[in-house]
This record gives C-alpha cells, sequence and structure tokens, in this order.
C-alpha cells in the first residue's frame, strides 16, 4: 500500500497549523481583546521604567523612557505623537496617545499621569543622599503603569473618545531654574478645544493603599470615580473623605475651567526618597486604580 497519501495529509495538517500560528504571531488584531487590567503586566512596567535610572528631563533614561512608551503605545493601536515644546524657560516632551478623530457629539476625556523623576531626594532621611536621584517607582512610573495597561485593554468602541497624556516635567518644583507641573501646563496651553474631563493618576501603586479625595478636585467627578471604586469592591482603598490640597497634573486643567481630579495616595512614606523603588509597589494596587479608571471610562 503506498505512503503517499497518508504522507500528504500529515503535510497538509502541518501547513494548517502553521498558518494558524503565523496568523496569531502577525495578526493579533483578528484575536478577541483581552480586556482585563493585568496589575502584574502594570508591575513589570514599572520595574522596567526604574530599570531604566533616573528619568529626569534631559537625561539618557528620559529619552529611552520616551521612546518604548511610544513603542508600547503604538502596538496597542494609538497614534502617538510627541509634542515638544518649552514652558518657563525648559524643555518639554509629552507623549499623546489617540485613537481617531475626536467626534464633537462625543464625550472627550484625557487620562494623564507623569513619567518623569525627581533631580534630588530632598525628603531623603539620609542628608547624605538628598543630591541623588529619586528612582520614582510609585511617584512616576505606576501612574505611567496604569495607563500603558489601559492603553493595551480599553475597548475602541467607548462612548467617550479618550486621550491618554504622560506629562513630562511635573516633578521638580522647589529646584532652582525649575517649577512644578511643566508638562502638563505646556498641554494644556497647547489645546485647541477643551476636554470634557480630565483625570491623573500619580502615586498610585503603593502596597498599602489609601486614596483620599483631594480638595482641589473636581467634586462631581470625584463622586462619580469614587462611587465606581466602591462598586468595585474597593471601598477601603479609595477613601470618601477629604485630606489633602495637592499641586498635580490636573491643576491647569482647573484653571482653565475643566473638570479635573487627581487619584493619589499622599501617605507614602517614601516620597522624593531614594527608597521609592519597585519593592514599594503593589500589582495589587495597580490594579485596584486600572480596575475603577477602567470601569468609569467604559460606562455609558
Amino acid at each position: 500500500m503506498s505512503r503517499k497519501p497518508i504522507l500528504l495529509t500529515t503535510l497538509g495538517i502541518a501547513l494548517l497549523f502553521a498558518t494558524a500560528w503565523l496568523v496569531w504571531r502577525f495578526f493579533p488584531a483578528q484575536h478577541a481583546q483581552n480586556t482585563e487590567f493585568d496589575g502584574q503586566r502594570a508591575y513589570r512596567d514599572v520595574q522596567y521604567q526604574v530599570s531604566l535610572g533616573p528619568r529626569t528631563p534631559g537625561s539618557p533614561g528620559h529619552a529611552q523612557q520616551v521612546e518604548w512608551m511610544v513603542a508600547e503605545l503604538q502596538r496597542a493601536g494609538w497614534q502617538t505623537e510627541v509634542q515638544e515644546g518649552e514652558q518657563a524657560g525648559q524643555p518639554v516632551r509629552n507623549v499623546i496617545a489617540t485613537r481617531g478623530a475626536l467626534d464633537p457629539e462625543a464625550e472627550w476625556v484625557v487620562l494623564g499621569a507623569h513619567f518623569d523623576t525627581r533631580f534630588f531626594a530632598d525628603q531623603d532621611p539620609d542628608l547624605a543622599r538628598r543630591q541623588d536621584p529619586v528612582p520614582g517607582a510609585n511617584d512616576g512610573a505606576s501612574g505611567t503603569a496604569v495607563l500603558l495597561e489601559l492603553a493595551r485593554i480599553l475597548p475602541e468602541d467607548m462612548e467617550r473618545q479618550v486621550w491618554l497624556v504622560f506629562f513630562d516635567a511635573e516633578d521638580n518644583g522647589n529646584i532652582p531654574g525649575w517649577d512644578w507641573i511643566l508638562g502638563s501646563t505646556f498641554f494644556v496651553q497647547q489645546l485647541a478645544r477643551q476636554p470634557d474631563a480630565a483625570v491623573i493618576v500619580d502615586m498610585i501603586g503603593d502596597a498599602d493603599l489609601n486614596i483620599y479625595l483631594e480638595l482641589n478636585s473636581d467634586p462631581r467627578l470625584s463622586a462619580a470615580i469614587w462611587a465606581q471604586a466602591a462598586a468595585l469592591g474597593y471601598g477601603e482603598a479609595f477613601i470618601p473623605t477629604p485630606k489633602y490640597r495637592i499641586l498635580d497634573d490636573h491643576i491647569p486643567f482647573r484653571n482653565a475651567g475643566i473638570p479635573a481630579l487627581v487619584i493619589i495616595d499622599f501617605d507614602y512614606p517614601y516620597w522624593h526618597t531614594v527608597a521609592d523603588t519597585a519593592d514599594k509597589v503593589s500589582a495589587s494596587s495597580l490594579k485596584i486604580v486600572g480596575d475603577t479608571v477602567l470601569a468609569w471610562l467604559t460606562q455609558p
């Protein structure tokens, strides 16, 4: 009996599997999108950012961070722009991710986080370390990681239109020649039209997560997001009590009359110290914030 028909069948099956693998490998958009926030993947993004070293403006780590964010966003299917300019005499490089042209009839939300780190650890208890740069695992990398993970999982057919904006030069106020929130100030000044809301995430990776209502934030917007967190069972992390009044990237939006808030855990003992390292960040905390923002963005 001839073995040729059997051989052809075997080759045919092998070709079928090879073709299926190639489609899966090189055309991932044809597969159903994973819409669950992956806290572990976000945590790996925190670790990677810290591995770059200081991401202070003008540093090699800063340039590598911008290049990496652009690549990750484009891989997730977002149109990406590096917005370059100058604010208060300092260079600014914001990264802006969009999907399609703005629909004037749809609600438009800016979701933002700063990615830069601070030049000096001026809150470090060791006076000898206060001239060292801050690693910025929680203060910078955590908010950036949440936005990048949302970029991977946000559905394209939401009723809200979302821009993801990674702000530069947020964290170097009280240093000669610098000020706070330079990137977000520059971004708002360049807007041709105003978004309906801006939501900022900053310092949200602390393993002991305590996010209080922030007093400079829009009350109605805050109430909606805190209610969403409670509905998801995250009421212990999102505490509906006002506590701090903070200068952060939501302020330029508020000053322009745009409803804005910051989601921030300011009860972080390693703020602006050399101990703000990746081991202080929790994948679970990243997921709590990511789940909450995702649910709020995708609700009707």
